[in-house]
């Protein structure tokens, strides 16, 4: 039978992907550099499959060593010890490069000169498995603690990392030019821009230590996120053994005013302001809400506790619209300002409620986790109104001396709506001036 010119293409594109993915997997192996300029002694890599077992985890272990470390995204051959991938949500663009033929299915990073720019811990908490349940406290050690498990080939990947960087806020040169700050010229520069250390941290949850968090039973907590993610991860409910669940959310970043080697003495006055982001104000500076406002004033307390000789420490959680997500708030906020009586105080919350089924969905028990690790045990400034993060702060045994409220002058004008609201349900107001509710503030 003859082939058409249709079938002729057919067979000539078939063949083509199969050579093409045998020329991608040739490419890969032999791609496959050293984790490091070099093995310990020269020792090479061993091969991807060759005799490795899975690594046992031991929750809240003393030591690095003795606690093991998490494997989580596989690679060819590879083994596991943990649900779901590194990276969170930016998990699906890693598919989407592997799909596509830009990344090598292999990949195996190059850690070299990836040591946190400092060290952080190991803190007493560490080895408490009920303080710290929702990050890795060695996740940014990876490169040293777990150095043996690497050069036999462990696909063992940083889920936290340390830098140094500087940061321009408009707001504190602001503060400069109207006397309340000074350009030190070693926190800050005379150009107002801050030094900082700051930290990346991808969440990795212990599965039954965030049952217990929250009160539910191990058993529940694996079957509604496997049911509330469409099975994304069978592992949830088929490996009951598997305790450790790298979850598809948004991690956090820690931005650090001081010295670092502070951190954790137990002596050290310290200033923090924890901040939930909200995209739209944070960066964009949208005068509904007063995010941005907040959290530069933040900034400001955490920088002037620093300069003082305290250490400061500001905390951002990828928690966009209260963690029920930008389109949701985009809703409410349609919501809010078409209702028949305009945007009020009182309906607030409740319109929240409507649109999403919950006011907020933040649920801050896992927040203090941050802390624990940075070895924190007590707050002397907290920058928040919040009575959810205070209560789960103080739940956790932390200490906190003084709350501190968003100044009433930094309060935009059409925030007025959000600020009254809050104030009713009883958030922390401090020297905030309080209009009577049901007035239309943003008038």
């Amino acid at each position: 039978m003859i082939a058409s010119a249709a079938d002729k293409a057919v067979v000539f594109v078939l063949v083509m992907q199969v050579l093409r993915v045998r020329n991608m997997e040739s490419r890969t192996e032999s791609s496959l550099g050293p984790l490091f300029d070099s093995g310990p002694a020269g020792v090479p890599l061993t091969p991807i499959g060759t005799g490795l077992q899975e690594p046992t985890l031991k929750w809240g272990a003393a030591s690095a060593a003795e606690r093991g470390p998490v494997i989580a995204t596989m690679r060819k051959g590879g083994h596991r010890n943990a649900i779901g991938t590194h990276a969170g949500g930016y998990s699906v663009y890693r598919a989407l490069a592997i799909a596509a033929g830009a990344l090598p299915r292999d990949h195996l990073a190059d850690l070299t000169d990836t040591a946190p720019a400092d060290r952080i811990g190991p803190h007493p908490q560490w080895a408490d498995p009920s303080k710290i349940v929702s990050l890795d406290p060695w996740g940014h050690l990876v490169g040293h603690e777990f150095r043996d498990f690497l050069t036999r080939g462990y696909d063992i990947r940083p889920t936290i990392a340390v830098t140094r960087a500087h940061i321009d806020v408009p707001e504190i040169r602001a503060a400069i030019e109207a006397g309340r700050m000074r350009a030190d010229g070693d926190i800050v520069s005379t150009l107002g821009n801050v030094r900082v250390m700051k930290a990346a941290i991808d969440p990795v949850w212990y599965l039954p230590g965030i049952a217990a968090r929250f009160g539910v039973s191990e058993g529940k907590l694996r079957r509604d996120l496997h049911e509330q993610t469409a099975g994304m991860y069978p592992q949830l409910v088929e490996r009951e053994d598997l305790k450790v669940f790298l979850p598809p959310i948004g991690g956090t970043t820690i931005y650090f005013f001081g010295d670092p080697d502070k951190l954790g003495d137990g002596k050290t006055p310290l200033a923090c302001r924890v901040h939930d982001e909200c995209n739209g104000s944070d960066v964009f500076g949208s005068d509904i809400c007063t995010c941005r406002p907040y959290l530069a004033h933040g900034i400001e307390i955490c920088i002037e506790m620093a300069q003082a000789g305290g250490i400061g420490v500001v905390i951002y959680n990828r928690k966009e619209g209260r963690a029920l997500g930008e389109v949701t708030k985009f809703l409410v906020y349609n919501a809010r300002k078409r209702q028949l009586a305009g945007d009020r105080p009182e309906t607030y919350f409740k319109r929240t409620e409507c649109v999403a089924g919950v006011p907020d969905m933040r649920f801050q028990e896992l927040m203090p986790d941050v802390l624990h690790w940075l070895g924190i045990t007590r707050i002397h400034r907290f920058a928040s109104m919040s009575d959810m993060k205070y209560d789960a702060l103080v739940r956790q045994g932390i200490q906190i001396d003084e709350r501190v409220a968003i100044p009433d002058g930094m309060i935009p004008a059409d925030a007025r709506v959000e600020i009254e609201a809050k104030l009713a349900a009883g958030y922390f107001g401090g020297n905030i001036r309080s209009a009577p509710v049901g007035r239309a503030l943003d008038e």
